[in-house]
């Protein structure tokens, strides 16, 4: 969907109140917590009010009970999702940085929240990912010492259709963020023409 950003833009408008949830998905290292921590910063300081949640944090708080077993891991996502809608009920924009490996995983989240969801697939090729390793985790994926690590000894299926694709691998985090900013602000401005217009009809007919 396409829109204007204009209105999305400007140092005196008030806080934006409409929600959307960016889903960033990709293999470990790929730069997905970098992005959403940054994206965050530059979406506030232009009055969106924004959320992040990030895999590795809830997997110590809301979902340190599962593992990492094939139903763990659709439970992870499934959690992480329902939270985001939540969110984004409450008129934030919610990024979202989470491997969720598969396309079935994906797929469960964007019918779940509807309109409002937008994958966004942060690619860097294995090499550039293992080459990172910020926490040494292909490192032990690697001496067999962690079992079921995406893109080691699990899978991980690259979208097909992402709403958004952004290259780390080629492209330097400022200009990742700044892609991201304008897709953000094109995609609030499409929703938000769809509720208006919505509301416009229900006007009508009553």
């Amino acid at each position: 969907m396409r829109g204007s950003s204009s209105g999305a833009c400007g140092s005196t408008r008030t806080l934006i109140e409409d929600g959307l949830v960016l889903w960033l998905t990709g293999l470990p290292g790929a730069g997905k917590t970098t992005l959403s921590d940054q994206l965050a910063l530059a979406l506030t300081a232009r009055g969106f009010r924004v959320k992040v949640l990030d895999g590795d944090v809830l997997r110590r708080g809301l979902n340190r009970d599962l593992g990492f077993s094939a139903r763990d891991r659709h439970e992870n996502v499934r959690r992480v999702g329902e939270v985001a809608a939540l969110f984004a009920d409450a008129g934030l924009i919610t990024i979202v940085a989470l491997i969720s490996p598969l396309a079935t995983m994906r797929e469960q989240v964007r019918v779940a929240i509807g309109e409002r969801f937008r994958e966004v697939y942060v690619r860097a090729s294995l090499d550039i990912c293992e080459a990172r390793d910020p926490k040494g985790l292909y490192q032990k994926a690697r001496r067999g010492e962690l079992t079921e690590f995406t893109g080691i000894s699990a899978p991980y299926e690259p979208p097909v259709h992402a709403d958004l694709v952004v290259d780390t691998g080629t492209c330097v985090v400022d200009e990742c963020v700044t892609q991201l900013v304008i897709f953000t602000e094109q995609q609030f401005a499409a929703t938000r023409d769809v509720r208006a217009e919505r509301t416009a009809s229900v006007r009508w007919a009553v």
